[in-house]
């Protein structure tokens, strides 16, 4: 349990996405700490759903349109970002064409799931293996 802090603060909101492409899956290289691999994702404006909070996310620091959206899960183990406490709904997406990192997305690329690198920051290793599951269970 974290400390709570006065006046209260409540978690930030955020939204991930696992963008699912016929070569693999899409990662982004962080610009800002924590620096490393991550899932294109961010906080959810004033007035935005979550679900267009993660289609705008993805198309600024991808440059793809994500469609056929589905919900991975919900995180939001209060040590899950270094920084604060984050609660993230992340959604599973299909998108085509080539990432390109923009925003606070030093590069973009597609990963094929055996091939993950190896510095993956925040919990988004964890989701990764979460969606890779959930996607093969739907297939069968």
């Amino acid at each position: 349990m974290i400390k709570q802090t006065w006046p209260p603060v409540t978690p930030k909101l955020t939204v991930d996405a696992v963008i699912r492409t016929t070569e693999g899956v899409v990662l982004i290289k962080r610009k800002n700490p924590p620096i490393g691999w991550a899932l294109p994702g961010g906080f959810v404006d004033i007035g935005e759903t979550v679900e267009e909070a993660v289609i705008r996310e993805a198309r600024e620091e991808t440059g793809l349109k994500i469609h056929d959206l589905w919900l991975v899960g919900v995180y939001s183990d209060p040590r899950r970002d270094p920084r604060f406490h984050t609660v993230s709904v992340v959604f599973g997406a299909s998108a085509e064409g080539s990432p390109c990192g923009a925003d606070d997305a030093a590069e973009a690329q597609v990963f094929a799931d055996d091939k993950l690198p190896g510095k993956i920051v925040l919990d988004h290793r964890g989701i990764i293996e979460d969606f890779l599951h959930k996607e093969g269970n739907s297939r069968r």
